[in-house]
């Protein structure tokens, strides 16, 4: 009997000039996540089988690059920017094989870009960036993932501000946690707890209840960090 691979290819239509193409995913039943780190990071049991890597469609005729939650509407004008700034600049590639963490980054970067030109929301701005923290994290790139840590943090809080979350899969309570953690990596501890607070404020509201209490938990660490590092009085 022949073994199912875990890499499938899936057709997709580019977005922007209508061609079809083939991109790798990874089969469902092979993706195993055997933790989560505080900012929803997950570890999966092999590399080959991460779907972060195959998150973003690359269109090999343009090089215009997008995932499934793109609008697949264009506001007036834009298309023709992407023309200029996009196709015209693409040196044909095929990110449709089998992806490093490099080449996935890249493929990220490129989305980012788009995203940015398509305006699209900021919610799914911050998941890119969100994306690309945890491939450099992988890679120990202390560097460019604070980097991108920053970012991601920014877009989450123009997210929440502007309401453009609303009608997505992610929660207000999320974005909330997510922005008090991503403050809580860079050091910005008052922001931190900040944020923490409003998610514990609606433990009442929501049934996201493990996020709850992963604030708290995040919120009682820094609690205690901070007595720790207090004078002793005499």
């Amino acid at each position: 009997m022949t073994e199912i691979p875990p890499l499938y290819d899936k057709k997709c239509q580019c977005l922007h000039c209508k061609k079809a193409f083939t991109t790798k995913k990874v089969r469902s039943r092979y993706v195993k996540v055997l933790e989560y780190d505080t900012d929803f990071f997950p570890t999966y049991s092999s590399e080959e089988t991460n779907p972060i890597l195959y998150y973003v469609n690359v269109c090999p005729h343009c090089g215009f690059s997008f995932t499934n939650e793109f609008a697949p509407s264009f506001p007036p004008g834009i298309k023709e920017v992407i023309e200029e700034k996009i196709c015209k600049q693409w040196v044909p590639h095929d990110f449709g094989n089998k992806r490093t963490i490099q080449e996935a980054i890249n493929t990220y970067k490129l989305a980012v870009y788009c995203a940015t030109l398509k305006r699209e929301k900021h919610i799914y701005l911050a998941g890119l960036y969100m994306r690309l923290v945890w491939l450099y994290r992988t890679l120990k790139n202390i560097e460019q993932e604070n980097r991108f840590i920053k970012l991601a943090r920014e877009e989450y809080m123009e997210s929440y501000m502007d309401d453009d979350f609303k009608g997505t899969q992610v929660s207000d309570v999320r974005i909330l946690y997510l922005i008090g953690d991503l403050s809580r990596r860079m050091s910005d501890l008052d922001q931190a707890v900040k944020y923490f607070s409003k998610v514990i404020e609606k433990q009442n509201q929501t049934i996201e209840t493990k996020i709850v209490e992963m604030a708290k938990e995040r919120w009682f660490e820094i609690r205690d960090a901070k007595k720790a590092k207090e004078p002793i009085q005499e």
